[in-house]
């Protein structure tokens, strides 16, 4: 027992992010830590993983499956000056970016592959090519999604469910070796694709709930003024507090002019407290 306290390394230190008011809920990015966000399409789970990546700047490597070098510049570039995201996405396909690339670059060690099915093969050498540059392995690895990952094709629904547990497996442990946080995008099933209600640990697809340390699942909530709102519940919490109903959430608002995502004030319910 005594040697593990001088083995630990930076294991459990969490990430700095700007989204501190999920610390309410008890929840953490820690490092050497695997977590799960689920949600359905266009919920903001993407979105969540860039002002995770992008808000402070820490190494980081992303494997970007599901977006484009286009969308995520563009996206990272609005979330890091505040400027509006349209503004930026037309300047960077117009060629007029050099007013943002000072910016950009003070983010120098943040990485992006853009691979849309990754093999084990190719993260593997993308995360030694980074050690052997910068020195220290990423603080966070995103791989977004997991889905989009190429462990070969399944046969059927059973070798499906059981290839992304191997897979949950496999990135835990590269989070264990390399003292990152890996997190990992994810869907959820077909009653909950629409993301306007709840989203239970039942509702995340395909049998994963036994492997990550941290499971979030985000529904959405649209107002009357063509905002958007993003409630985050902790379903699966080994480091605090849980609620696998999806019931127990902490509110954010989207900002879509910088894509930034902004703490709603709200009183936890009374499931925290109890």
């Amino acid at each position: 027992m005594p040697q593990s306290v001088h083995e630990r390394g930076a294991a459990g230190e969490p990430i700095s992010h700007t989204l501190s008011a999920l610390s309410r809920l008890e929840v953490e990015f820690r490092r050497g830590e695997f977590s799960v966000v689920c949600a359905g399409p266009g919920t903001g789970k993407s979105l969540l993983a860039a002002n995770l990546a992008v808000g402070k700047n820490f190494p980081v490597l992303y494997f970007s499956a599901d977006s484009s070098p286009t969308t995520q510049v563009s996206r990272a570039t609005s979330i890091i000056t505040g400027e509006d995201s349209k503004t930026v996405k037309n300047a960077f396909l117009s060629g007029n970016f050099e007013r943002y690339e000072s910016a950009l670059g003070a983010r120098w060690w943040i990485r992006y592959n853009f691979s849309s099915r990754p093999t084990l093969e190719e993260i593997e050498r993308d995360l030694l090519c980074y050690k052997e540059i910068y020195g220290p392995f990423p603080h966070l690895i995103a791989v977004d999604n997991i889905t989009n990952v190429d462990t070969g094709d399944p046969r059927d629904s059973e070798s499906y469910s059981f290839g992304l547990e191997s897979l949950c497996e496999y990135l835990a442990d590269m989070a264990r070796v390399t003292g990152a946080h890996v997190l990992g995008m994810h869907h959820v099933t077909g009653e909950h694709s629409d993301g306007l209600a709840p989203i239970p640990l039942s509702g995340v697809k395909g049998k994963i709930g036994r492997v990550p340390a941290l499971i979030l699942t985000i529904h959405k909530e649209i107002d009357g003024m063509n905002s958007r709102i993003l409630h985050i519940s902790p379903v699966k919490n080994r480091e605090g507090f849980e609620d696998s109903s999806g019931g127990t959430f902490v509110s954010f608002r989207l900002n879509r002019a910088n894509l930034r995502l902004e703490a709603v004030d709200q009183d936890l319910p009374a499931s925290f407290h109890a």
